[in-house]
């Protein structure tokens, strides 16, 4: 008799939805359910695409050189110690890989990104989720959760989908206190869009239990190429590269990423938009009674009075062809993640909420 099992602990993942593009009935959809950059990706990210046809029976680099160059360069990081993957969440993936197993454990915090458990799952771990203070990582909750068991650390630092994040002082505090056989993560996809913040770069340089992680797909617009990449010390990143695929970017994704991180003139403009409407838009929920923290990301959570008002304000916004996050996975059932769009998309959406809430009266 056949008796195919898969490992321990895939069963228990939840399938991964990506947020929705497509509405019945509306042809000309807006989306503001994936963070995606509304203003797209730098024209030169775009030559470089176009240009990198001619090469496509060609098979990829296996090293990723002129990538990692590129990073290093911009960022002043050793080349090195920079591993490039499929997204963030490739990299997500490999660490549960490698450096967790059967019995051990992977902490992230409660409201953190879905691929930290999925990715731990995946792996034979065990995910042990840690409760957040007012929608914020705690280090001392993390702290207390830790144990001879605990393997790897996640902190998205700003958070997805709450926005919110710690200083560099808390994190080195944190990274100083954890077990020594603990790899402390921090995942910098919205690292850009924060002002006077390197993701943490200069603490990677200076602690050999941290790593950061980083994606081309939310400020650099390249969410449909997906490449990201990660920086950690020497050790921790020739493991994960005898993890990795050889050739798990392509041409044109290489060839992209590389042009776009050198447009770092398109990666201001971008940053400067995002927070001048994110701001606004913040301010303008606020004064429609709705909470709403402060966002360091290209997104903001308004929190509605109950689950049923945020379901109903969604099926309103569908109803004009506007297309928002629910975040009931993230354990935040009364908030609509929406991201942050052009200025007059963004009046749009804060003029709908504001019908749907006067209509509720």
């Amino acid at each position: 008799m056949v008796n195919i099992k898969p490992q321990p602990g895939i069963m228990q993942i939840d399938l991964y939805k990506g947020g929705a593009s497509e509405l019945e009935g509306h042809d000309n959809v807006v989306k503001l359910s994936s963070n995606e950059n509304p203003f797209g990706p730098s024209p030169k990210a775009v030559e470089a695409y176009l240009k990198s046809g001619k090469d496509l029976h060609r098979y990829p680099s296996t090293s990723h050189e002129h990538l990692r160059q590129a990073i290093s360069r911009v960022l002043d990081l050793p080349e090195e110690n920079i591993i490039c993957g499929v997204g963030s969440d490739e990299i997500i993936s490999l660490l549960c890989q490698t450096f967790s197993g059967q019995g051990e454990e992977v902490i992230y915090t409660e409201h953190g990104f879905a691929m930290y458990k999925i990715s731990a799952l995946a792996a034979g771990a065990n995910p042990v989720v840690v409760k957040e203070e007012n929608r914020t990582t705690d280090t001392s909750n993390i702290l207390n959760k830790c144990n001879q068991n605990t393997k790897l650390i996640f902190i998205a630092n700003p958070n997805n989908p709450t926005g919110t994040m710690i200083t560099l002082d808390q994190v080195q505090d944190l990274a100083t206190k954890i077990p020594k056989q603990a790899l402390l993560v921090l995942d910098g996809a919205y690292a850009e869009y924060v002002d006077n913040y390197d993701g943490g770069i200069q603490l990677v340089k200076k602690l050999r239990n941290v790593m950061m992680i980083r994606t081309f797909s939310k400020i650099y617009g390249l969410g449909g190429m997906r490449v990201g990449w990660g920086f950690s010390s020497k050790q921790v990143i020739e493991a994960l590269q005898r993890v990795r695929g050889p050739f798990n970017l392509s041409v044109p994704a290489l060839a992209v990423a590389e042009a776009a991180i050198y447009d770092q003139d398109y990666v201001i403009k971008c940053k400067e938009k995002n927070n001048f409407t994110r701001d606004w838009l913040i301010k303008s929920l606020r004064e429609l009674g709705l909470a709403c923290d402060n966002s360091f990301t290209n997104f903001v959570l308004p929190r509605f009075k109950d689950q049923l008002q945020a379901e109903l304000c969604d099926k309103y916004l569908q109803s004009r062809g506007f297309i928002v996050r629910r975040v009931d996975g993230y354990n935040l059932p009364e908030a609509l993640r929406i991201t942050v769009g052009d200025q007059t998309t963004s009046e749009r959406v804060v003029s709908l909420i504001e019908e749907f809430l006067v209509g509720q009266k």
